[in-house]
This record gives structure tokens, sequence and C-alpha cells, in this order.
């Protein structure tokens, strides 16, 4: 799930659809691939349905109107290779800067992928271990002793792995021209750094706990070994093996991407000051970057992760990053055993963009989605569902599920506001309907269907919102579990 920081309906943007190619894409796809991106184009669709309501395909640019989306963009792969790229939209609401697929947009949590090959490939080059104590590998900077520490050190491999018992979920990023901290001031979160000190809260490797400040850790470690900052390091290590020319961890974007870059586009719909906000967390969400360039480093994973020689990643390596250690997470990857081979997976989240790559080890497809809008993430699991039905995924397929009739005084218990990962989020009733927001999924309201007893699902994210028996007259909270993964909310006060 990403890491960020009502009415119905939102307001809608007046998109109009371009679909354009740049130069460096200028050669036109064959006739048969046309016709497939035309029917990916027209064929979205939620991924759950309401049994017995009629479903219907949608256009890319309805979609991308309903869900409050200036730009997308695509690369789709095949047959272990790029097959088609294309952007559609504008860079910023309003304007008429069209997106091409050269367009750069922030990858937000994907940032933690790329970060971990970089890891994952000093490790290979003997500068750093996955399982030595992180302590002996840090030089200029120490994780903190505590009771926690006592019992287990932390390990890369835990850090990768979001089970190292760390602090800070996400990070809040800072306006263009405002006083960005050093790494360690972030670290120890001392101003200007406006994000708690990153420390061990839980014993390492006893619990699955979402963590952008052992990213954060990461980013220190792989700076000390590699003699080099982030950045630099990043494009040595990565960026430049893989081609990845249009990508970035700098903070401050040079004059010719910044031309290509798409603007934020938060939920509130007001415009962000410079465009967009800067992450110096870079190991964890600072990373700029193109479809195509994103679909170069899933083509590394499936390609290592099959035994071949990989240009960054060793095979050896691979099996690492796409091994399960704790919950349904490998090293900086969600995966998932998929007939005989794996799933491999990233979201992605800042202040104003949306972020997904996906890919199989063993049928070479996949596809990266990138977004401009807090909206984007409802828009790119429809666009999941279009392209596994036009190419033959083993995941994505439509399921209708039944609903229970409403129980207007259960929607009356429930109703309210939670805290869910550090982020607002609300339930509210209408008349005898139910409906769920978080700007971890945008701004618009997800309707909420009764499934059984006190659970309930959403038609926009497979997901379902569980609420427990109420406590002296008070719900308490509920859980939100997507995928083999359950995240706890409690009851704002």
């Amino acid at each position: 799930m990403p890491s960020t920081r009502n009415g119905l309906p939102a307001t809608r943007l007046l998109i109009p659809l371009l679909l354009l190619a740049s130069s460096a894409h200028a050669q036109t796809p064959p006739a048969d691939i046309e016709a497939r991106i035309a029917r990916v184009e027209h064929g979205l669709s939620s991924r759950i349905v309401v049994k017995g309501h009629a479903s219907q395909k949608m256009t890319l640019a309805e979609r991308m109107a309903f869900h409050d989306v200036p730009a997308v963009s695509i690369a789709l792969i095949n047959n272990q290779r790029i097959e088609w790229a294309r952007a559609y939209g504008v860079l910023e609401p309003g304007s008429t800067r069209a997106a091409t697929p050269d367009s750069l947009f922030q990858a937000g949590s994907v940032s933690k992928t790329v970060a971990a090959v970089g890891a994952l490939r000093l490790v290979d080059q003997g500068r750093l271990s996955l399982d030595a104590p992180a302590n002996t590998l840090l030089q200029h900077w120490k994780i903190p002793d505590s009771m926690f520490t006592a019992q287990q050190p932390v390990t890369l491999r835990a850090l990768l792995n979001h089970s190292a018992g760390i602090s800070v979920h996400g990070f809040f990023g800072y306006a263009q021209g405002e006083r960005l901290p050093s790494l360690l001031q972030i670290l120890d979160g001392v101003a200007p750094a406006n994000s708690d000190p990153i420390r061990v809260e839980a014993t390492p490797g006893s619990a699955w706990t979402y963590s952008g400040g052992g990213y954060t850790v990461v980013q220190q470690m792989m700076a000390d070994a590699g003699a080099q900052p982030y950045p630099q390091l990043m494009q040595r290590l990565v960026l430049g093996p893989l081609q990845m020319r249009d990508s970035t961890y700098a903070t401050d974007l040079p004059p010719a991407q910044r031309a290509r870059a798409a603007h934020a586009h938060p939920s509130d719909g007001q415009p962000v000051a410079g465009g967009w906000r800067v992450y110096p967390e870079a190991a964890a969400a600072g990373l700029w970057t193109t479809a195509s360039d994103l679909a170069k480093v899933v083509l590394e994973i499936q390609s290592s992760g099959n035994g071949a020689p990989g240009k960054v990643l060793s095979s050896a390596m691979a099996t690492q990053m796409l091994t399960r250690v704790k919950g349904d997470y490998a090293l900086g990857l969600y995966v998932e055993p998929i007939g005989s081979g794996t799933s491999f997976a990233h979201t992605g989240g800042t202040h104003g963009f949306r972020a997904q790559i996906y890919g199989y080890t063993h049928t070479g497809q996949g596809i990266v989605v990138l977004t401009n809008s807090d909206g984007g993430a409802a828009l790119v699991d429809e666009i999941l569902v279009s392209v596994a039905a036009e190419y033959g995924w083993p995941e994505f397929q439509i399921v209708e599920k039944p609903a229970m009739a409403a129980d207007a005084a259960l929607n009356a218990e429930v109703a309210g506001d939670y805290v869910l990962m550090d982020t607002p989020a609300r339930v509210t009733r209408e008349g005898d309907r139910l409906y769920f927001q978080s700007d971890l999924f945008g701004a618009r309201p997800m309707e909420l269907f009764r499934q059984s007893g006190r659970e309930y699902f959403t038609t926009a994210e497979d997901m379902t919102i569980v609420f427990p028996s109420a406590t002296a007259g008070r719900v308490t909270g509920f859980e939100l579990k997507r995928g083999a993964t359950t995240y706890p909310a409690t009851r704002k006060e």
C-alpha cells in the first residue's frame, strides 16, 4: 500500500484523451499491437462487481475523468520486452502540456524496489551483507541501542523486508524552496526534518510493519558502503547499467527533466507550489522516472530471476529478492506464488502521485503505470483488469460478490473518523449506503457493500473492511484486509 500523507461526486476533470508518442518512441506499432492497445483503452472495469448488478467496460478517458487523474503513462511488457508505451492526458490540470512516454513522474514507494536492487548489488560486490548486524555496516550514523536490539540486531535483510521493527511509516515531503534536512537529520528527527526520529520500536524479525524509515536507514548504509552520495551511487549501481536515462534520485531536477515532469494533483485539488513536493528520503520515496525506465527494472528482475545473467542482479540475488521473509513481502517487492512462477509488485504514492509496477517471472509479462493524481490508485487497478483480460494474465479477473441488505443500525455504529497507517480515514453514511475514504486510495469515497455480519467489501479496490463488535457502545477501529496483509485502523477520538 502506498505511503502518503466529502462529498460525492468529486469534481471531474475535462481531460482530452491524448495518445502521443515522443521522438524516443516514434515508430508506430504494428496493426495487431495497435488493436490490442485500443482494446485495453476500452476495456476498463473495477475488479470486484456486485452480483446482480450490470457490469460494463469503460474507456480510459472516462475513467481518468471519473478518478480525477490528469495524466497516466503506461509501459506494457509482453514476451520479456516492452511491447508498447503510451501516455495520456496533460502534465498539469488545466494546461495543454501533453503527457508523453518521456514524461517524468514521482514513483513514490516504488523507489524502494529500485533501492533494493542497488542494495543487493552491493551485497553481490561484498560491500554489504544481508545478515550482518546493520550497525557494523553503518559508518556515519548508528541505530540507537534499545531493549529490542538487545534481543536481536537489525539486519539489511530485515530492513529491506520491513521486518526490522523500525518506526516511521512514510514521509510528508517538503515544499520546493524549503530548507531540506540532511539524511542524518532525517534519521534523528532533527529540524528541519518534518518526520519523527527513526528508531527500533519492536524486536527485529518479530513482525512485518511497513517502514519508509527502514529504507532511510538503508539509504545511509548504501551511501556509507559506496562512499558516495546516494543519487550518484544509484546512478552508478542501477540507473546507468539499466540505461534508465530519464530516471534520477536527485532532489532538484535539472532544467531539461523539470520541463518534462508531471505536476502533482492532490486530493484537495489545490495546485502544489512549484508543481510537486521534494523527498530527500530518496530510497523510500525520491525516484523520478518514466514508465519505460521502470519497465527495465521489471525486465531485469524477470531475467535474473529466471537464472539468466542480469545487467545488475545476479541470479542468486534475484532469488533472494523474490523470496518472502515476513508477510507477503520479500526484499523490496510484494511476491505471490503463481502457477509455476511468481508475481512481484509494488505500489507507490507521494503527495499527488500514484504508481504501480507488476510482473511475472515465468510468463515474461508485466506493466508499469504512473499517474499524477491521488486518485490514480483506483485507475491503475482498472487498467490492470483490462490488460489482464487482453493478455491472458492469471490474475485481475473480474469477480462477482453477493451483497447483503444494508443494516441501518450497524451503519450508524461504524460511521466516523479513523486513523489508518498514520493517515485519516472516514466512514460515512448517506441514506442506507455506507462509504469509506482515505487519501491512501484517493479523494473519492468508495461504497462499502455488506458481505457478512460486520464485514464489508469495496468494488473500487479488491479489499475488505471488518469492524469488531462495539465496546461500551462504540466501535474502536477496523481491520482493512488487502491481499495477504491486514492493516489495523483505530477510531479517532
